[in-house]
Formats: C-alpha cells, structure tokens, sequence
C-alpha cells in the first residue's frame, strides 16, 4: 500500500496504481453508490505538501471525489468560498496561518466537516482540533485507503442526518432535514459532530449510550484508549445549549456508563 508522509514522499506512481488496483472492487462500489445518489462530493485538501496534494488527488478521484488542493492557508480559504466543497481536508502544519487557525476561521462561518492531518500524531493536537470543531483527524504518515475511509464516514454520517422528521422539545428543536438545532428560537452554531451527537442522542432519549456507542456514530470506527472526542463533542453542546453539567436541563452524565438525553 502507499504511505503518505508530511516530510517525504517514497511512494512511486506504479505503488500507486497497484494500491488502486488492489481495491479495484471497492472502487466500483463507491462509483456505483454515487452514481445512484446523483452526487459527487467535492473535497478541498489545504497542505503546503504540493507533491501530497497530487498524489491524494489522483487517489481521491478515483473514488469518484472531485478534489481542490491548495498549498497556502489563504488560497484555501479562497477557493472554500468560491467552491463550497463537501469535506475540507486540512494539514495542521501551514505556513504564516496553522491549521487551527484556519479551522477557527472556517467555523466562524461555517459547518463543513474538516478532517485534520498531523504530522506529530499528538494526543494534544487531535484535543486542539476536536476542541475548534474539526470532525476527525488523522496522523501522518497515514494510508490513503484509511483517509478514504474517513471521508466516506464523515460524508456519510452528513447524509445520514438528512431526510427525517425533526424532533421537538420544550424549548429545543431538532431539524434533521436541514441540520439545524434551534434553541428558544435562535439557531445554534454546532459542527457537523456536534449536530451528529446531539441527534443520536436526542433520538434515543430517556436512553443511556455509552461513549463507544456515540464514537460509532461520530465516527463509524473504533476508538483508541486516548480519544476523546466524544466528551470534547458533549462539553461543546453543553456549552452551545448552556446547559450545566451539574444540574443538566438536556445532557446528564451516568458515571461509569455515558450518557442520556432528558429534555422534555
């Protein structure tokens, strides 16, 4: 398989094409699937590595993704405007401006999902980015086949919030439809796993799901011991609902199990 790495590239283009090969039948799934569905994703990959850059292109694409590159933190956010892609791949390490910096830009403005390389693989740089509403990360040198995996979870649990009813509280309205969780009538700012919690959650209510069970929806994969993405995700809703922790109105913690929405 290729492997990719922030520094250095040793994967030759015939590795590549015999990695593509490999997964030839996965490929024609994929192809098959967006073919059905009338829809193909755009993805802009923001990394100062332009050799990466290609090289993920010409992987993606064949996994039927349309996919923008940009080397500079300030063209990406450029062509971001003018593209308005489905999934933003972004590298941690940039010039002038670094990746947390770029993802606090974008959320200001928007909820696209944001999938972060980093280059250390460092538990505190995967808190940072969960903390500023990245959707997942993934450490360098990583598998393309890996990264594929990872956008089709995103992209998919994205889809998977689309076409319901909405569920409606007291003083809290769900809008799976249209992705937007409205509260006493203001509309709240959530990223995309944030929207993802608070409507599996609030879909179960009355119910306790663990931190696997939620990580399984955030994410569509297991976790590692040092995740912590889920409480990440909770804290921020908590937060966005103004809901304390210590006399909760939506999300109560169950110690030693995880957690359930009581709203009424």
């Amino acid at each position: 398989m290729v492997r990719v790495s922030g520094c250095e590239l040793s994967s030759s283009r015939p590795a590549l094409i015999y990695a593509q090969h490999v997964t030839r039948n996965f490929v024609i799934q994929n192809l098959n699937s967006k073919i059905q569905n009338q829809m193909t994703p755009t993805i802009l990959i923001i990394d100062d590595d332009n050799r990466l850059n290609q090289l993920l292109k010409d992987f993606l694409k064949d996994f039927g993704y349309t996919v923008i590159t940009a080397t500079h933190p300030a063209r990406g956010l450029k062509k971001m405007k003018q593209a308005s892609p489905d999934l933003v791949i972004l590298d941690i390490m940039l010039p002038e401006m670094d990746g947390f910096e770029v993802c606090r830009v974008i959320r200001e403005t928007s909820n696209i999902p944001i999938i972060m390389l980093t280059a250390r693989g460092e538990v505190t740089d995967k808190v940072v980015g969960l903390e500023l509403g990245a959707d997942d990360y993934l450490a360098k040198p990583f598998e393309p086949r890996e990264l594929v995996a990872r956008i089709q979870s995103v992209l998919r649990r994205t889809q998977q919030l689309a076409d319901n009813q909405p569920i409606t509280f007291e003083r809290l309205t769900i809008d799976l439809d249209k992705r937007i969780a409205v509260l006493d009538g203001n509309p709240l700012d959530l990223t995309t796993n944030e929207f993802a919690a608070l409507a599996l959650l609030a879909r179960n209510a009355g119910k306790v799901l663990n931190r696997d069970q939620i990580l399984q929806e955030l994410r569509g994969m297991d976790c590692d011991a040092f995740n912590r993405s889920v409480d990440i995700a909770v804290s921020r809703l908590r937060q966005k609902l103004s809901d304390n922790p210590k006399a909760p109105e939506f999300i109560k913690t169950v110690w030693g199990s995880g957690y359930v929405f009581i709203a009424n």
